[in-house]
């Protein structure tokens, strides 16, 4: 055979070659998947207490008056609505052109570009090159210590008050850090979603997830809080050890990085020489970062909520701010830190168009994965889900009815990412149940929160692993599989902790 054919057979299995498809492909597939199981799937509703929370076992079959134009309407306007559409409060509809709430991610896609500017800034100046280099340098022998702080502090945040969206800010800081201590980019990834995310699945005192949870449930927020701090402790530290495992792994053999590496990330290398000594202005624009992202988790916190449970007054000097707040804030530290650093007007207007463009696409994916919630809004399918889960989480034992709800939670839970939603609509159906099963409520809470967290570290219409992952460059298909051994291992745990709680009480 001749080398010309050789090559031509080479160059027409390289062709033939199969690549997993973006981000953008997957969410794209899974709006019209969707799309089309609501032709399948009938509407339905439950009926609404006077605080409008279902009441169990008043399902019923709604009609359904969506014609065919308006789900083509609904699928076609998906990415719009994910934007900035409007709920209808009447109707409960979703759209560009009505009245009511936002229901679109309009905040958080500004939240990102917002960052985006804010780091970009910061990198123009050189404090942040300049200062991961010395923290690299002091860590390159206990590298490890960088990783276990964050996660621990991330997971201490998730279970107070669900640090998770919030997360998308620290991308720019920590993937470059991680870069230069030998790691790859799914070490990042793990340490701050798997952090955060393992906090926020054990949460104690979360007023979004335990806090909703709770009062939809009937009963106080600290019900249950030793079990939970019990799985906190537990599965924190599961989770770090395995994130550690991979981090070892990969920085013994780059070549079992499950991320892969983009031009240059091996480049960048904590050095063996003592970096250049920061400057005056380098070194405040760093502070100023620090401080930055401090402020932002202090004033995201609602403190009465966590020290005196849902419905507290907030204190005086509690702030309460939230991504437009947040947007501001670093829109504002942008210009503050880029005057700071000594960029002058025309640098710091390019660090900032070139940083809303560079963050452009991660805040495009939360849009698209918000779309599809809007699709299964508007066609009436998510209580129909939950009717055809409540069945089969009767007649069992104490203990196999705390895994039941855990387990029909989980793919509702994919179905709804956003925890204080999937808790209005699943606890005061979950709820009543536990009376019949002889566990305390506080018991489905936990184990439906335990469903929620898991799902929302893998769930692809979720801003925290969507957005996370692309802020990262890392593809979904990979991240799966690094986070796969993992969500087995919090499985059993958590299974392990719902049996002992329910034969407990």
């Amino acid at each position: 055979m001749s080398e010309v054919a050789t090559g031509q057979q080479a160059t027409e299995h390289h062709h033939r070659k199969w690549f997993f498809p973006s981000t953008y492909t997957i969410l794209a597939a899974v709006t019209l998947l969707v799309w089309l199981l609501a032709f399948i799937i009938p509407p339905g509703a439950y009926d609404s207490d006077d605080k409008g929370r279902p009441i169990a076992g008043t399902y019923h079959r709604i009609e359904d008056v969506k014609s065919f134009g308006s789900r083509l309407r609904d699928l076609f306007l998906a990415p719009i609505n994910g934007l900035y559409g409007i709920r209808d409060g009447a109707t409960g509809q979703v759209g560009p052109d009505l009245s009511g709430d936002l229901y679109g991610a309009a905040a958080v896609f500004m939240f990102v570009l917002a960052v985006g500017a804010f780091i970009t800034v910061a990198f123009a100046t050189g404090a942040l090159d300049s200062g991961i280099g010395q923290l690299a340098y002091r860590l390159r022998n206990r590298s490890q210590l960088l990783i276990v702080g964050v996660m621990v502090v991330f997971a201490v945040a998730g279970t107070v008050e669900g640090f998770a969206e919030e997360t998308l800010g620290f991308y720019a800081l920590l993937v470059p850090l991680t870069l230069a201590l030998g790691y790859d980019r799914m070490t990042a990834v793990g340490a701050i979603i798997c952090g955060a995310g393992v906090g926020v699945l054990c949460s104690t005192v979360n007023p979004f997830a335990t806090g909703t949870a709770s009062s939809a449930a009937d009963i106080p927020i600290g019900d249950g809080i030793a079990l939970r701090v019990a799985m906190l402790v537990v599965l924190t530290a599961a989770t770090i050890g395995y994130v550690l495992w991979y981090a070892r792994r990969v920085a013994g053999d780059p070549d079992k990085s499950w991320s892969g590496w983009q031009p240059g990330d091996r480049d960048v290398k904590a050095e063996d020489h003592q970096p250049d000594p920061m400057s005056r202005r380098q070194a405040a624009v760093l502070w100023l970062v620090v401080l930055t992202f401090a402020f932002m988790i202090f004033a995201i916190i609602p403190w009465a909520e966590v020290v005196e449970g849902p419905g507290a007054a907030p204190y005086p000097w509690q702030l309460g701010w939230y991504f437009p707040e947040l947007t501001a804030l670093f829109l504002v530290g942008a210009a503050v830190i880029g005057i700071v650093g000594g960029l002058g007007e025309t640098k710091m207007s390019e660090a900032i168009g070139k940083g809303f463009g560079d963050f452009v696409g991660a805040g495009i994916v939360i849009v698209l994965a918000r779309g599809v919630t809007v699709i299964m809004n508007n066609t009436q399918i998510t209580s129909t889900a939950l009717h055809a889960l409540e069945g089969a989480v009767t007649g069992t034992s104490s203990a196999l009815f705390a895994v039941a709800v855990f387990l029909v939670n989980i793919p509702l839970a994919l179905l709804i990412p956003s925890t204080s939603g999937h808790a209005t609509l699943a606890m005061p159906i979950m709820a009543p149940l536990a009376d019949f099963a002889n566990v305390p409520r506080s018991l489905v809470v936990t184990a439906w929160q335990s469903a929620s967290g898991l799902a929302n570290l893998v769930t692809p219409t979720t801003a925290v692993v969507t957005g996370g992952i692309a802020l990262a460059k890392v593809r979904y298909d990979r991240y799966v599989r690094f986070i796969g051994p993992l969500l087995g291992i919090l499985f059993v745990l958590i299974c392990v902790f719902l049996a002992v709680g329910a034969w407990i009480s």
